[in-house]
């Protein structure tokens, strides 16, 4: 698959002119420097939210940046905000994840430029994927809805045990386990490609259509 070097420039704040405009990046492998801080930022956020964020390693996200998953954000050489996304269910669905902005870039606009990147990612590499997320961040959600996400039930999402062996490093997994997987404290979005066709196409035509293209 070809390359994605997209950027977006974000201007920068006038209350804070000392610092360089942010760009958004597909990142790389040469983005790994970034991942114990965007780690760090991850863990301080948790703990002022108060709410669970699943735990990730520096080995998974830097896997992440080589196989141009993931979106980082820079001013100049400093940290500024992360996302990356994943497949599940034979690519059948895509997830957007890990949304973070450092505290000095809060309030410029950077989470949805790295919500937009994201999107336009998944939606790139994988066009007839459903996106989904989980989260409990009302900005999240609205973004999400901007984007034409709905509100949808778990049983809405990938059934791939791998995805939601994830969630094991959430300290509200015990909700996810009493409920039997039906809900969380996170609330369940999903944008499903499909609705958003002028017309749809009847499964019968989409499978004459396979064995036509072989």
């Amino acid at each position: 698959m070809e390359e994605i070097n997209k950027t977006i420039e974000v201007p920068s704040s006038p209350l804070r002119g000392e610092r360089e405009g942010v760009q958004i990046f597909v990142a790389g492998p040469e983005h790994e420097v970034y991942v114990d801080t965007i780690l760090q930022t991850i863990a301080d956020a948790a703990k002022v939210r108060g709410t669970g964020i699943a735990k990730r390693t520096h080995e998974y996200l830097a896997t992440k940046m080589k196989e141009a998953k993931a979106v980082i954000a820079l001013s100049g050489d400093t940290f500024a905000g992360f996302s990356y996304i994943e497949t599940w269910g034979n690519k059948r669905y895509v997830t957007t994840s890990g949304l973070i902005v450092h505290p000095d870039f809060r309030g410029l606009g950077v989470a949805k430029k790295i919500k937009d990147m994201t999107f336009s990612l998944a939606r790139t590499r994988w066009p007839h994927a459903k996106i989904f997320s989980l989260t409990s961040g009302a900005a999240v959600m609205k973004m999400n809805t901007e984007l034409g996400y709905q509100p949808v039930t778990f049983a809405d999402l990938t059934d791939d045990e791998a995805f939601w062996r994830g969630c094991e490093g959430c300290v509200n997994v015990d909700v996810l386990h009493r409920t039997g997987r039906k809900y969380c404290i996170c609330t369940a979005m999903l944008y499903d490609p499909e609705e958003h066709l002028p017309a749809k196409i009847p499964e019968e035509v989409i499978e004459r259509i396979k064995r036509l293209d072989g």
